[in-house]
């Protein structure tokens, strides 16, 4: 019985003692080569998309408009439309489709009740959100440095991969 009550303060004790915290490894440096190299291919992997959603565009029955952003839109002249402010509450949810209009999750990505500027939404979602009205759907064409980049999402979403993304405000 002694061993027991023994076993089990030792037991606590490390429970309780406290964790050395584990070291991050240090900052990844690139060189100024590197950091060119790398602008130099993200530059080129824009250009590249937006030729290739602009031949795309031109077979589809829908129109789609250049916005701002980088990023095209079914909706005629929307950045003309009030734009919303940070501070103003909103709801939406949307889906992501790959270019050959294969849905890539079945549920939508929703928020519900989310501030402007309190939030962090894709680029161009975002964007397009500001410019929508409640009810009020779009369909967005979106170029992989404004949705998930070189990295993916690590599970659908392959790197470097641009986004048909239906949008919805509730």
């Amino acid at each position: 019985m002694k061993n027991l009550f023994y076993t089990f303060i030792l037991v606590l004790t490390a429970a309780c003692a406290k964790q050395t915290p584990v070291q991050q490894p240090a900052e990844l440096h690139l060189s100024e080569s590197e950091m060119e190299t790398s602008k130099n291919r993200t530059k080129d992997l824009n250009n590249l998309e937006r030729t290739q959603i602009e031949d795309w565009i031109k077979f589809q029955e829908v129109k789609y408009y250049p916005m701002g952003m980088n990023y095209w839109v079914n909706i005629q002249n929307l950045d003309q439309q009030p734009r919303k402010n940070n501070g103003e509450i909103v709801s939406y949810q949307y889906h992501i489709y790959d270019f050959d209009r294969v849905k890539l999750y079945e549920t939508p990505i929703a928020n519900k009740n989310v501030q402007f500027g309190r939030f962090k939404e894709l680029d161009a979602v975002e964007d397009v959100i500001r410019y929508l009205k409640k009810g009020e759907e779009a369909e967005i064409l979106v170029p992989s440095v404004l949705a998930y980049g070189t990295y993916g999402d690590s599970k659908k979403i392959t790197n470097d991969m641009p986004l048909i993304i239906k949008v919805k405000v509730l």
